[in-house]
């Protein structure tokens, strides 16, 4: 009878203990299990990739599905075997891929890779607005697709986290560009960037004191150039000042001084961004004329039109032209030229945002949480979000927020 009673207590004392692990798995929010595609880039010497394979190992470690086409990270030497032996699966038809529920990519989808999409996907990728065409967005419109532009995913300290990373890349990039460039092997004039004892450092003058500008000031100094910057905001010359530690010349853009620090430097690198369309065009073809023989141009805002009036768009293989005995480097897309680099630095954002739309249930329940990723959204489930882009090309603009809100 004792043994009896104790068997008893035994059993309400266990069940007294699961409640409140039962409780709070009800409390935890449903997990879904994603499945991630990874199209091979087609984009003109586009070398990145979304994710690398350790980071593909941790979503499959997570319960989630990932379909890789083959040779995708190829470009940025990550080969099949790395990804395959992480639990992704490799495929050779990129149909297969596009039958994944969520789609990330670097460079924006084409018509034709739009057509192989299914209807309510998920996609990450670039918008590219100085290229972006009406019927691209009607054609994501039309499948209903919720769509994300890296360019507009921000962090939690309100920073355009894509953007920052890639303009890191492309600034230090730039200065060591520009030590290929002066040195004879690419027809310069045999100098080294930087200087030695005894000898009058290399000249380099940065326009714009955005990131580019200050990474690309931070490279050039710990080289041991001469660095001049100019911006026409005293606010980011200031910051950017306050950043590096150190006191170099800066100035806003008086036509005068900048016509004599460019005419007498040896390096000039061009990284003035505009907020919308185009980048303002600083530095006049005369000016040009005027620098010293085998000098160097390097035009980081080529993508939004240059701040050279001598500019014109080049690519990696092809990257220089002269004009006025001038070398010019025209290439838009600096940061495919470091591509491992610049994939590390994309995956250390993208993988964080993939857990969270498993762990919260969801890309709704991830906008609805997180205003850093709402704020990258341009359509929602076929709806135009982006007020520029819908006033720019002629759609009918739906809150976001108001959308969210009614569906949630």
């Amino acid at each position: 009878m004792k043994k009896t009673m104790m068997g008893c207590f035994s059993e309400v004392a266990q069940q007294a203990m699961m409640q409140p692990q039962e409780a709070l798995e009800q409390v935890k929010p449903k997990k879904n299990k994603l499945y991630i595609g990874i199209p091979k880039e087609t984009s003109y010497q586009e070398n990145r990739i979304a994710l690398t394979p350790l980071s593909v190992a941790l979503l499959v470690n997570s319960g989630h599905q990932v379909v890789i086409e083959s040779n995708a990270g190829a470009a940025a030497n990550f080969d099949d075997i790395k990804y395959s032996e992480q639990g992704a699966k490799i495929v050779y038809d990129v149909k297969e891929v596009y039958e994944a529920d969520i789609i990330i990519k670097i460079a924006p989808p084409t018509l034709e890779e739009i057509e192989l999409m299914k209807h309510n996907q998920i996609l990450f990728s670039a918008l590219q607005t100085a290229t972006l065409k009406k019927e691209h967005l009607s054609a994501l419109m039309n499948k209903k697709i919720t769509a994300l532009a890296f360019e507009y995913l921000r962090d939690e300290g309100n920073v355009l986290s894509v953007v920052r990373a890639m303009s890191e890349i492309v600034g230090a990039t730039s200065v060591l560009i520009a030590a290929e460039y002066v040195s004879n092997v690419f027809g310069g004039k045999g100098l080294m960037l930087g200087g030695v004892t005894g000898v009058p450092p290399t000249e380099i003058v940065i326009l714009g004191a955005g990131t580019v500008g200050e990474y690309a000031a931070r490279t050039a100094i710990a080289l041991g150039a001469e660095v001049k910057v100019f911006d026409s905001s005293l606010f980011r010359l200031r910051r950017l000042q306050n950043n590096i530690g150190s006191r170099v010349f800066t100035s806003v853009i008086q036509p005068l001084v900048l016509e004599k620090a460019i005419t007498t430097c040896d390096v000039v690198i061009g990284a003035i961004r505009a907020q919308h369309g185009r980048s303002p065009c600083v530095v006049s073809e005369e000016t040009v004329a005027k620098m010293k023989p085998n000098s160097v141009i390097i035009d980081v805002s080529i993508d939004q039109g240059g701040c050279f009036e001598t500019s014109e768009v080049t690519n990696h293989k092809n990257p220089v032209f002269r004009k006025y005995d001038v070398i010019h480097y025209c290439v838009p897309n600096i940061a495919s030229r470091v591509s491992r680099t610049a994939t590390y630095a994309l995956t250390n954002i993208f993988t964080p945002i993939l857990i969270d739309i498993g762990d919260m249930g969801g890309i709704m329940e991830l906008i609805w949480a997180k205003a850093g990723v709402r704020n990258a959204v341009y359509i929602y489930q076929g709806a135009m979000t982006n007020k520029d882009l819908a006033q720019r090309y002629g759609f009918a603009h739906k809150d976001l927020n108001l959308l969210v809100v009614s569906k949630h």
